[in-house]
């Protein structure tokens, strides 16, 4: 079946840096955008950036920006999310989503924007 699995994830202390995994099973990436999201408790899931098909990227939230970066290697049907400086505050369940529509615009999308999505993996940054 297709999906996407998340790795990467863990306990970190502020200021730490990690990377994130999304690697496709049973279907390229190709021709998918993906975004990456976020979600903490109570909180509808919030796309935190977007890499197109053919490299385009989205920003959408600006307290993450020039700390947050995407990647993709399609050869090997993976993205990632390298997250630098992490902050008490960037705590949150963090997925990835495929789709070969929309494609990344100038404004967030919503989860079921994307036609599959993983489970997560949780970041859990102490002070």
């Amino acid at each position: 079946q297709l999906r996407l699995v998340e790795s990467g994830g863990g306990l970190v202390q502020s200021g730490g840096s990690l990377r994130l995994s999304c690697a496709a099973s049973g279907f390229s990436l190709d021709y998918q955008s993906i975004g990456w999201f976020r979600q903490v408790p109570g909180r509808e899931p919030e796309e935190v950036l977007c890499i197109g098909p053919s490299g385009r990227k989205d920003y959408y939230v600006e307290s993450l920006k020039g700390r947050f970066a995407s990647s993709r290697d399609n050869a090997k049907a993976t993205a990632y999310l390298q997250v630098n400086n992490l902050k008490p505050e960037d705590s949150a369940l963090y997925f990835c989503a495929a789709g070969r529509f929309p494609g990344c615009t100038n404004k967030p999308h919503k989860l079921e924007d994307y036609g599959v999505w993983g489970q997560g993996t949780q970041v859990t940054v102490s002070s």
